[in-house]
């Protein structure tokens, strides 16, 4: 990654922040609702193929594009943590009452809201699948000025500072890592066009990396509260956040049922990578397992 500055840190449309889509709804029919959420600075694009996965085997699938994503990065960078567990929040409304089991996943700092999601709602959530989660960024593509920034992040210049992403952009695969690179390489800090819907942002506001430390101590300080069923999967080689992130999970949540799944042919984002396929079969198996082992929707299901 390259660090950036710029005095002029993203603009606002005339509009003000218009979202390009609300994200994915696909019903089901088997009585079991899978909430899925991208990450920080994501798409539901990247997660869709878990989604259509779970909704051929019956589930209902919803997949909230997270508050202002989707709109300029002046907007994106301004909005807090709490807003983006909001978006979670209104995903579980909308299928509370229809299903009786819901399931939820999340990618990076998804998988993150996925287990605050479990703590707040642990008599209604049956288990939980978190997908390179992201604590701390310890992958071995850690810029080398990440000791640097916690001293941005609490001063005024954290809001001039961006991450400009280079490969390989979390994905091993080297067909889309093309297609990331063609757009990341050419798009300025103002780009706001219809790409950053499909492939997320190229530059990652360094002030959002105050939001995701904030959600992060919030989260430690709930995690031995978790019960519900957790598995973990986590690319060996995961070029954002280690395998130290799914372990110090693993360690702290209290559910009897809880896993950790390895990867050794993807990197970060591991719903569009190279295992994509594993990665979807690992998590119908796990909560296809939880379904069978509790028949009724009993409290945490741990």
């Amino acid at each position: 990654m390259a660090l950036i500055f710029s005095k002029k840190p993203g603009r606002i449309t005339k509009q003000g922040a218009p979202l390009l889509d609300e994200g994915i709804f696909l019903k089901g029919d088997n009585g079991r609702a899978a909430i899925l959420i991208h990450g920080l600075t994501g798409t539901p694009n990247e997660i869709k193929f878990l989604g259509v996965s779970l909704n051929k085997k019956g589930y209902t699938v919803i997949c909230p594009r997270l508050k202002n994503h989707g709109a300029p990065l002046g907007v994106l960078k301004d909005t807090k943590w709490e807003d983006f567990y909001q978006s979670v929040r209104d995903a579980y409304m909308e299928v509370r009452d229809s299903h009786r089991f819901i399931f939820v996943s999340g990618l990076s700092m998804g998988a993150l809201l996925a287990l605050l999601l479990a703590d707040e709602f642990r008599d209604r959530i049956n288990g939980v699948s978190c997908l390179s989660p992201t604590l701390f960024y310890d992958g071995w593509n850690t810029p080398w000025y990440n000791f640097l920034l916690p001293i941005a992040v609490y001063t005024p210049l954290r809001n001039y500072f961006y991450h400009k992403e280079d490969p390989p952009y979390g994905v091993k695969n080297e067909r889309m890592r093309q297609r990331l690179h063609n757009y990341y390489s050419n798009a300025g800090i103002d780009d706001d066009t219809g790409k950053i819907s499909e492939y997320g942002y190229p530059f990652f506001p360094v002030v959002l990396l105050c939001q995701l430390k904030s959600l992060v101590n919030h989260l430690i300080g709930r995690l031995e509260n978790i019960q519900a069923p957790v598995q973990l999967i986590q690319a060996k080689d995961d070029d954002i956040s280690s395998v130290k992130n799914s372990q110090f999970i693993y360690d702290r949540v209290r559910s009897k049922t809880k896993e950790i799944v390895l990867l050794y042919d993807s990197y970060h984002c591991i719903t569009a990578d190279q295992e994509r396929k594993t990665v979807t079969a690992k998590i119908e198996e796990f909560f296809g397992k939880i379904h069978e082992r509790y028949p009724s929707p009993v409290s945490g299901g741990g």
